[in-house]
């Protein structure tokens, strides 16, 4: 037994917690939707769990004017609110809320003061009234008005009279115990008919809201002869009790009023006095001759439990009638006429056959609208059901279990409740309802697949449907109501959430922002769907999400790099025949497949342009021979893309005759003169390089003498330079211009780990006044290794020769060094040997570079798979990994050639110095 005390006691004190009420305020006619309250802040409640905790209001009343949000807890209007209407003219009107929620089940009780709206004016019950006062009435005497109605309270009611000025009368405002101002006309001259039978006023009614309203009255007094007594009644106060089944024609009391005039001035009248409310009028009725008040309508104590009732007296005699005044108050009494009134505000059903003893299955709450004993109730149910009631607090009680529930014995119970009231006689009611016995959630939810594939375009907008996966659950209710959501376990650190969402309820997955092909070619995106059961269950599944590409990258000219506006320039010579290679225009697309496939075209131009360009290579080539008259031609070359539609970048290529290479050169250089001590400095140079030279040929024959008793049947610096256990395959390029100046040079060898060098040789445009400069970044080469890399290649310069020579067939490219795509362009180029001694120094320089990188084996700039040239116009930090797929469009404008061992050809003398001066196309232009 005691165990069961402190389990009730346990109870008692929980739900003593549950039912401390929160008080909010709204005010009247407030829009739909306007927020009363935050519910869940107050209660203590996280508004993630709302949904799963069932969050609703309890009591139809509750229902009717107010609603609850789940996303945010707040309590809304739902409904127009009146406070006039709900509350009459009551000065508090409050509404009681209740709010129940679920796992556990919980009430709520809150009140919601209803504040009221200045949305009334005052208004007076007549709009003209005539008031006849004798001439012979007393300075001082009062003339009771009617007072302004306004269905408002508080401050919003009428708080003020004014009356219009006059010369008469002044206005003096009562105010009675229950708060209501009653107008007094006060006599401040006295009257004289003769003077001014008549007199017009006007009372204005305002109340105290803000903005202020107000009401107006037209009075008009006529001035009467004399008639100097009014009635009296014996109280100017009555007070009597009655029951409120008080039957219809029962005498309430009888008032009394006396005249001590005679005659007809004597004669006194009954009448409800103008400060009697409508209400009361229909309920009660004065006799004009008793002044008997009897009960004409049906009295209801929970209506109202008192009335007030103002009595007006007047004499018939006379010309005007003379009035007295009195008040009667009706208190009315409680009787037990009102039944229990059962309100179920939850049932949990159907419950869990596992739920333990003690379980909250219902919320009831009790009203009784008789006060005292008559409003005191008490619940009942069957002994034999496993349930038993509890109360909470005043007027609620919650229905738990009492003992083990069995699904297979007992599908559902049919539960009555009945409530009695503690009146005499009492009255009682019972409410009887299904409670349904459920299973326990032991079903997971299952995906019609595990793994599912999905495509969608890339830049789509956000918000586009990517897939809907599909997962059913056996059980029921809400053990079968699933929910989907995204696993957010990440992609390159970014959140998978940030790329894609999903709709909980139909698993249909949306894009949250534009992907990009460029960045992202395929997601995995790994789905849960969860039931809402208790344990929920879930299980997952695993959405490929493949992004098709899109074309929205325009081509990017990577050569010539220029900046935006400006042209790139290219000079030719003059001499240049038709199917001269110009230059070549290299882009790339940022894009895959066909929207990755370039062309290029010349803009049409206004005068015929003697250039072509190959539609897939990007070759500009000389269409026919420059005339004399022409000493430039601008181009614009543009590159489109095979996209839908098609994208385009352009770049703008001036292209001028060099007919004076050698004094151009010189002059753009802009050098200061030169000093003796340069002219000896540049002398010994000379002679070193001369030196180094004849030293070389000497080499490459000892070189080639080598090769040819070894066999080998290629007489190349390549085939026969080859050490043990390494293969550097090294090699030099290089492209002449007609006259014989060194238009591009490229050296470089190919080892087993791809390295881009870059060199940079500075010439003066004498070659007595040269400066030489060699650099070769990022080489770890030894002197050793640099000296024999250079006795197998310097051997190639011996000398150079007097005058221009013609090209040699055997230096040319192979079908797979010929630059495009796959080496396939058309027609071969050679390359002409330099004739004079300024070009001389500038290619043993570059050979020099070549083979000590060679003698590495970590060169890139040689080989024989289109990479010609790469290294050398771009430096280390531009390899074929940038761009690997469009090898074929590097290209290195001018002449090409590749330089092998033509000895005969080559005259031992030394040439003489140009005469001229000319300015290199070389890495520094094409920045």
């Amino acid at each position: 037994a005691w165990k069961w005390q402190v389990l009730s006691l346990f109870l008692l004190c929980g739900w003593g917690w549950v039912s401390g009420q929160i008080h909010y305020s709204v005010v009247e006619e407030s829009e739909l939707g306007t927020v009363v309250g935050n519910v869940a802040r107050d209660l203590g409640l996280k508004v993630e769990e709302l949904p799963g905790r069932r969050l609703r209001l309890g009591s139809e009343e509750s229902l009717r004017y107010f609603a609850v949000r789940l996303d945010s807890g707040t309590l809304v209007v739902s409904q127009r609110l009146d406070r006039e209407r709900l509350c009459g003219a009551a000065a508090s009107c409050v509404l009681s809320v209740q709010v129940v929620t679920e796992n556990p089940l919980q009430l709520f009780r809150l009140e919601v003061e209803i504040l009221d709206l200045n949305d009334n004016s005052p208004s007076f019950p007549t709009a003209h009234r005539t008031l006849r006062i004798a001439e012979s009435a007393t300075v001082a005497a009062r003339f009771p008005l009617e007072s302004a109605q306004d269905p408002d309270v508080g401050s919003n009611a009428v708080s003020s009279y004014r009356l219009s000025p006059n010369s008469h009368f002044s206005l003096d405002v009562k105010q009675q115990p229950d708060g209501k101002l009653f107008p007094e006309l006060v006599l401040e001259r006295a009257l004289d008919r003769e003077e001014q039978p008549e007199v017009q006023l006007v009372l204005t009614a305002v109340d105290g809201g803000s903005p202020a309203r107000s009401g107006t009255a037209q009075i008009t007094i006529q001035v009467l002869d004399v008639n100097d007594n009014a009635p009296t009644f014996d109280h100017t106060t009555y007070r009597v009790k009655v029951p409120e089944n008080t039957p219809v024609g029962a005498v309430l009391l009888r008032v009394n009023a006396s005249d001590p005039d005679e005659g007809p001035n004597g004669e006194t009248q009954y009448s409800f006095g103008v400060h009697t409310s409508d209400s009361v009028r229909r309920l009660f009725a004065l006799d004009p001759h008793s002044g008997e008040v009897r009960v004409s309508g049906a009295l209801d104590f929970e209506e109202s439990r008192f009335y007030e009732i103002y009595v007006r007296a007047h004499d018939g005699g006379g010309s005007p009638a003379m009035e007295g005044h009195c008040h009667l108050r009706v208190e009315l009494i409680d009787i037990n006429d009102n039944s229990p009134e059962i309100l179920l505000t939850s049932v949990s059903s159907p419950v869990q056959e596992d739920a333990a003893p003690g379980t909250v299955i219902a919320l009831i709450g009790v009203k009784d609208s008789d006060s005292g004993d008559n409003g005191q109730v008490h619940l009942q149910i069957a002994k034999e059901l496993p349930f038993k009631l509890v109360s909470s607090f005043k007027e609620h009680f919650s229905l738990v279990t009492s003992g083990p529930l069995d699904r297979e014995k007992a599908s559902g119970y049919n539960i009555t409740v009945r409530a009695v009231d503690s009146g005499s006689p009492q009255r009682a009611t019972q409410k009887t309802f299904y409670l349904r016995i459920a299973d326990v959630n032991d079903n997971a939810p299952n995906f019609s697949s595990p793994f599912d594939t999905a495509h969608v375009q890339e830049n789509s907008l956000p918000g586009t449907s990517v897939f809907t996966v599909s997962a059913s659950d056996p059980d029921e209710g809400s053990n079968a109501k699933l929910s989907y959501s995204i696993l957010d376990n990440g992609m390159q650190d970014v959140p998978i959430s940030t790329y894609f969402r999903i709709d909980q309820d139909n698993g249909t997955i949306y894009t949250v922002r534009a992907l990009d092909y460029e960045q992202d070619k395929v997601f995995q995106v790994p789905v849960e769907v969860k039931d809402a059961g208790s344990p929920a269950l879930s299980s997952t599944a695993v959405v490929h999400v493949f992004v098709l590409d899109e074309n929205d990258n325009a081509p990017s000219i990577v050569y010539p790099s220029v900046p935006k506006g400006s042209a790139f320039h290219q000079a030719i010579p003059a001499l240049a025949e038709p199917g001269y290679l110009v230059t070549k225009i290299v882009a790339v697309d940022a894009d895959s497949g066909h929207n990755a496939w370039l062309s290029y075209q010349l803009q049409q131009s206004a005068e015929a342009l003697p250039f072509q360009v190959e539609r897939r290579s990007g070759e500009i080539r000389l269409a026919q021979a420059l005339r004399e008259s022409e000493d430039s031609h601008r181009l614009v070359v543009e590159v489109r893309d095979n996209g839908t539609p098609s994208l385009s970048s352009s770049v703008v290529i001036v292209i001028s005759r060099e007919e004076n290479s050698v004094q151009d050169f010189s002059k753009s250089l802009d050098l200061p003169p030169s000093s003796p001590e340069d002219t000896n400095l540049t002398l010994y140079l000379i002679i070193s390089l001369v030196s180094i030279s004849l030293v070389s040929c000497v080499m490459f024959g000892l070189v080639a003498a080598r090769c040819l008793k070894a066999g080998s049947a290629s007489w190349t610096l390549a085939g026969c330079c080859r050490g043990t256990g390494r293969k550097p395959a090294s090699h030099f390029r290089g492209q002449m211009k007609p006259d014989g100046f060194i238009k591009y040079l490229d050296v470089g060898g190919a080892g087993l780990t791809s390295q881009a060098q870059n060199y940079t040789s500075c010439f003066s445009p004498m070659s007595e006044q040269s400066d030489f400069l060699f650099v070769k970044p990022f080489s770890h080469s030894s002197t050793a290794e640099t000296v024999a890399a250079y006795e197998q290649v310097a051997s190639t310069l011996a000398s150079p020769c007097d005058g221009q020579a013609q090209p040699n067939t055997d230096w040319r490219f192979s079908q797979t060094q010929r630059p495009g795509t796959s080496g396939s362009q058309n027609g071969e180029e050679a390359g002409a040997w330099p004739n004079n001694q300024f070009d001389t120094e500038m290619l043993q320089a570059m050979i020099l570079a070549s083979a000590n990188e060679a003698a590495d084996g970590n060169s890139t700039l040689g080989g024989g798979n289109g990479t010609m040239g790469l290294s050398a116009r771009y430096g280390p930090q531009f390899t074929l990994q940038h761009v690997p797929d469009y090898r074929q469009n590097v290209y290195i404008p001018g002449s090409n050639a590749t330089l092998t061992n033509a000895a005969g050809k080559r005259d031992a003398k030394n040439a003489a110095p140009a005469g001229g001066n000319k300015k290199k196309s070389g890495k520094k232009e094409k920045k």
